[in-house]
């Protein structure tokens, strides 16, 4: 089973995120909700549709990153 991620933006993000026409509207909006704490699955419900696609895309560009979902409990040690 794989773990829950949640996406975070990268510094290229950030950059773009002052030029939305280089991106697109819809890229855009996902940049601004990607924060690290929202995982893919709530970044589709607050933008009203799957993001799977978009994400991947982004990611593969540079633009947004996984952050691997820490449980409670886990631990580096062990």
């Amino acid at each position: 089973m794989n773990a829950p991620q949640r996406i975070a933006k990268t510094p290229k993000a950030w950059d773009a995120l002052s030029r939305p026409d280089l991106i697109g509207r819809r890229a855009h909006s996902l940049l601004l909700m990607a924060n690290g704490r929202r995982s893919e699955r709530e970044l589709s419900a607050l933008l009203g549709g799957d993001v799977s696609d978009l994400a991947q895309g982004l990611q593969q560009q540079g633009y947004l990153q996984p952050v691997p979902l820490m449980l409670y409990g886990d631990s580096d040690n062990a």
